[in-house]
């Protein structure tokens, strides 16, 4: 069965999202990375200086600067938070394993 012309191009339009997807995949994996770099640095040094793992003032703040970047960016603010709160826990695993 031969596709007409406008399935040809949605398929051609379904493509290039998911070739975007993918790019912004990618993206967020690397971005990740470095942050998670960054954070077992800190955690590091908050071991070094017997430091506790987490810093809840830390913590709201940035909560509350993403929830604000989420709005801007017409994301859902609380799946951003939910999003942070998911790598903060993460990050603080991280510091307690360092304190270990």
């Amino acid at each position: 069965m031969p596709l007409t012309d406008a399935t040809e191009r949605a398929a051609e339009v379904l493509k290039e999202h998911r070739e975007s997807i993918d790019r912004l995949d990618a993206i967020l994996v690397y971005t990740l990375a470095e942050r998670f770099a960054h954070t077992q640095a800190v955690g590091r040094l908050k071991a070094a200086h017997d430091l506790p793992p987490s810093d809840p003032a830390r913590e709201a703040q940035q909560i509350e600067r993403l929830e604000n970047l989420a709005d801007r960016a017409g994301l859902d603010p609380d799946f951003a938070k939910a999003f942070l709160n998911f790598i903060i826990q993460e990050v603080i695993r991280h510091h307690k394993k360092h304190q270990e």
